[in-house]
């Protein structure tokens, strides 16, 4: 029998793939008002990263996977797929205001423990003068129709700028917008992403904006695009998901289920995925990841042991593959993921932006060495 705590973990993330329909509904402004003559741009005219499907987006432009994996992948899975995790917009303008109007899938716009602005919340970033990203600002979604000054009185000058994109909710359309004479250029996607496969966490839970998950942090610190296949309590190393990886150009894929599978399914499965990785990606780096530990279990064995458990299966697969000679496999401790402190999460599962900042403190040097 699965441990309790497991049971209660898989029964609250379905609750996060729930979409509530509902009539949708226009925010009304508030703050700074948008000029009557702003010029928009919609961005799928030059494309967002976090897509790498030729045939991507048939059902909805902003879905991670593409169409045909609604008949290989299961439907939680399918479902989980159509949020806009991990998808991120670039652009470069002179313009001294930054407007953006978006519509929402659901009407669920937060979460019990994950404010709307990380669930359905559009993340901005800026490149400083040293060519260093840094944060912005991200609206405050109050409906799902948003339609918000995003920043104002910029500095002068054209500035590059990268808007993450809801993590727990679906885009029907979105679109940024200056005032009008500004100069406006859309940045394609960049290519060779680092691919993410994992559970909830990377999917994104519970961060406050969507910039501030560890695969978006990663992406800025390493300046490459990110693709974030992070599915709500629906990480389980399933060969179907594989199957989709292996069409695309990546520069390093990360194997982070742990959290969503039992010991006996991590020696089940983790060989033959890796195996299956490497039969299209003869070079490319695969990390392994251990799941991090609940920052409660330093006083519930059950789920100490559970970790240690899991993480003894991991390992155990890895020394399997090394011994079968299969090249470029690289390897996370999930110990000290969220820190050592029991600060790094606001569920004992899931990370706080603190959590999510040491997770990417501890994968960054592991990728930097694997990438070169």
């Amino acid at each position: 029998m699965k441990p309790a705590f497991l049971l209660y973990f898989l029964l609250s993330f379905s609750l996060l793939a729930q979409t509530v329909p509902s009539k949708t509904v226009s925010a009304k402004p508030k703050g700074p008002a948008i000029p009557a003559d702003a010029q928009w741009r919609d961005v799928t005219k030059w494309g967002v990263e976090g897509r790498g499907w030729a045939d991507q987006g048939r059902k909805r432009w902003f879905d991670r996977f593409p169409s045909k994996a609604e008949k290989t992948v299961t439907p939680a899975v399918w479902g989980l797929s159509r949020d806009s995790a991990g998808m991120m917009v670039r652009f470069k303008t002179d313009a001294k205001a930054i407007y953006c109007r978006y519509d929402l899938a659901k009407a669920n716009l937060a979460l019990p423990a994950m404010p709307a602005t990380g669930v359905s919340g559009l993340d901005l970033y800026a490149r400083d003068e040293k060519g260093q990203w840094r944060w912005v600002a991200c609206p405050k979604p109050t409906a799902q129709h948003v339609e918000a000054v995003l920043i104002s009185d910029l500095a002068p000058g054209e500035h590059e700028f990268a808007a993450y994109l809801p993590l727990y909710n679906g885009i029907e359309k979105l679109e940024i917008g200056v005032p009008a004479g500004a100069k406006f250029e859309g940045l394609a996607p960049r290519e060779k992403p680092v691919v993410f496969y994992g559970t909830s966490i990377t999917h994104g839970a519970n961060a406050s904006r969507p910039g501030m998950v560890h695969t978006a942090i990663l992406g800025r610190r390493l300046d490459r695009p990110v693709i974030n296949l992070g599915f709500s309590g629906n990480g389980r190393m399933d060969a179907a998901v594989g199957d989709l990886i292996n069409e695309l150009d990546a520069a390093a894929i990360v194997i982070d289920c742990l959290p969503n599978m039992q010991p006996a399914d991590v020696t089940a499965k983790c060989v033959p995925l890796v195996k299956q990785l490497r039969s299209k990606h003869a070079t490319t780096p695969i990390i392994l990841v251990e799941d991090r530990r609940f920052t409660n279990s330093w006083i519930t064995p059950g789920k100490a042991k559970f970790h240690d458990d899991n993480h003894a299966a991991l390992k155990a697969a890895y020394e399997q593959l090394k011994k079968e000679k299969v090249a470029n496999l690289h390897y996370i401790s999930g110990d000290a993921l969220y820190g050592t402190d029991a600060e790094g999460a606001n569920d004992a599962s899931h990370a706080t932006d603190l959590g999510f900042m040491r997770q990417a403190d501890v994968f960054e040097p592991v990728l930097r060495a694997a990438l070169k």
